[in-house]
């Protein structure tokens, strides 16, 4: 029973600084895109789409995480990794964003096919891809942040950002 606690703990280890950084940051692109669509007959989504989007994003990340290809390049200079994991967050985060859409136009549209012809219709393509910029620049920023936790590891990183624990001010 203790192997099972440990290993739920150390999951929710994991998946609390990506899930802490998308709720932040999901966050602030939910009130962007609130304001961006006001005054719109477009469906705005809820706090709850946003936490539950940090929670999906954290343990996706996670997940690509243990996929051989995405640490495609270790051995290389960090650029490398954090443009070639931008990519692909990016790729997914835009696919998930299509699927929230889909999900709340089907509920109105009653199928699929409906709810897809319907957000081709209705879309203000460019609040989407102004949301979807923010988004890479987002993810972009994470994947720095990750990487340099990798290399450096947690104690060096807290230490660069917030000094040394005890130590007097210079």
């Amino acid at each position: 029973m203790s192997k099972i606690i440990e290993k739920i703990g150390k999951e929710f280890r994991e998946i609390l600084p990506p899930t802490i950084f998308f709720f932040i940051s999901l966050s602030l692109v939910a009130i962007v895109h609130r304001l961006m669509l006001r005054g719109t007959d477009v469906p705005v989504g809820t706090w709850v789409q946003v936490v539950v989007g940090a929670l999906i994003l954290g343990k996706a990340v996670l997940l690509s995480d243990l996929l051989p290809f995405v640490n495609r390049y270790p051995d290389k200079p960090l650029a490398y990794n954090i443009a070639w994991k931008t990519v692909i967050y990016s790729l997914a985060a835009l696919l998930i964003r299509y699927m929230e859409l889909l999900i709340d136009f089907r509920r109105k549209a009653g199928s699929l096919a409906a709810a897809s012809e319907e957000i081709w219709a209705r879309i203000i393509w460019t609040h989407f891809w102004a949301i979807q910029i923010v988004l890479l620049m987002i993810i972009f920023q994470y994947c720095v942040l990750h990487e340099l936790q990798r290399v450096l590891g947690w104690p060096k990183l807290r230490e660069m950002f917030f000094g040394r624990r005890g130590a007097a001010p210079a």
